[in-house]
């Protein structure tokens, strides 16, 4: 296959591949099998668009390629009758009168992915995969277990949903704040895969990351009562105002420090900045999201690195961890410390972390480490962090400006 083909194949998979999988779910009422049967059509499409070109509508052929494969699938199991008067129910036209609570099949797709009997390991690793379109070897380097792991909870969350049969229907309204946490962490999850992808050769994914906005701009619709709704959007908002800012002609990432700001939306800093005036009009404590969104807004209205509130930054990073404990927010934190105070107490926050070895195998830690050690002027220590963190980054982009660093020094 050329080098083209393969680039277009993966391009519709990406963008395609959740409504491919929430279309086929809808009309299968079986996640697994639906996400089985887009897999069978996208092998079909390399296989057979070399020869005969790439269709005008690539998404419709791959879905239509899938539903002809189900047919098949029933046949054999010679229950063709019952299957085929359901699908052929759902490829009909829609009665005027038709409404669901949730018009959209693939946030449906999250709710159900989200559904209480699985756990909540199962649920992100199931959604990541079904709904983010990533494979188990970039789900595993997000979630930092390995991939075995992530392909245990895939393959246990499908058995679970269809042995407790979980039919594709929105669930009830009352239903929708107990799977709430779980539909929010998911989204927030494949938005952090667009915005700064594990792997691959692109810094930024921005079909996912837009994606992943437009489905917590839609929650925010079914649950504007919930703040954390509006804080998800908050913080999506705000965090892709500086997409045409990260990214060189080149493709290379550019860092917030190199960054030029007259490049950032300032509109969807606007439309950020609203929707945490929303979750805090709610009347409730910050969640987790709207934390995250005001850390954001501080990067967003400060006229550079130097001007930016970092004593701010510190404080909200403190109540973020408080409520929502983790070795990432508090290495986060430990980069606003160097800023607001200096790095050697943010070093110390840092070699804390590394003896907890809670972010063993993550290029993260070291690149930060590199990074306080450079400014101590620890030359030799920092180069080797560096290299260590480029070493351990799946993102090529990303290993890249390590590597450059490490050799500056």
């Amino acid at each position: 296959m050329s080098d083209d083909i393969h680039r277009t194949v993966d391009a519709v998979w990406r963008i395609e591949s959740a409504r491919i999988v929430a279309t086929l779910a809808k009309a299968t009422g079986d996640v697994g099998l639906a996400e089985d049967l887009a897999q069978e059509a996208l092998v079909e499409a390399i296989q057979r668009w070399p020869d005969a070109g790439i269709p005008r509508n690539p998404g419709a052929w791959l879905t239509a390629v899938a539903k002809r494969r189900a047919i098949d699938t029933w046949r054999r199991r010679g229950a063709l009758d019952e299957r085929y008067r359901a699908l052929a129910h759902e490829l009909s036209e829609a009665s005027a009168d038709d409404w669901e609570p949730i018009d959209d099949d693939v946030l449906r797709l999250v709710f159900i992915a989200c559904h209480p009997v699985l756990s909540r390991e199962s649920q992100v690793a199931l959604t990541l995969r079904v709904v983010g379109g990533l494979s188990t070897q970039e789900i595993a380097r997000m979630l930092l277990v390995p991939v075995p792991t992530v392909q245990a909870r895939i393959t246990r969350a499908k058995k679970t949903l269809a042995a407790a049969r979980v039919p594709f229907d929105t669930p009830e309204p009352s239903q929708w704040r107990e799977r709430l946490g779980g539909v929010l962490g998911v989204v927030y999850l494949i938005y952090t895969e667009g915005y700064a992808a594990t792997s691959g050769e692109r810094w930024i994914r921005e079909e996912l990351a837009g994606e992943a906005l437009r489905l917590a701009r839609v929650l925010a619709g079914l649950m504007p009562r919930e703040p954390e709704t509006h804080g998800l959007v908050a913080l999506l908002e705000l965090q892709s105002s500086r997409f045409a800012a990260r990214v060189a002609r080149d493709g290379s990432p550019v860092l917030l420090t190199d960054q030029d700001r007259s490049r950032w939306d300032r509109a969807q800093i606007a439309r950020g900045q609203a929707a945490l005036e929303r979750a805090d009009a709610r009347g409730r404590a910050r969640g987790p999201y709207a934390l995250q969104a005001a850390i954001a807004l501080c990067h967003a209205v400060a006229a550079s690195v130097e001007t930016t509130d970092w004593e701010r930054i510190v404080v909200l990073y403190e109540a973020l961890g408080r409520i929502a404990p983790s070795p990432v927010i508090d290495l986060n934190r430990a980069v606003a410390v160097s800023m607001a105070t200096g790095p050697a107490t943010a070093l110390r926050i840092v070699d804390r972390l590394q003896s907890d070895g809670a972010l063993r195998g993550s290029h993260l830690l070291p690149s930060v480490r590199g990074e306080l050690l450079s400014r101590l002027g620890r030359l030799e220590e920092a180069r080797s962090e560096l290299l260590t963190a480029a070493s351990l980054a799946a993102n090529e982009r990303e290993a890249a400006v390590l590597r450059g660093k490490a050799a500056a020094l």
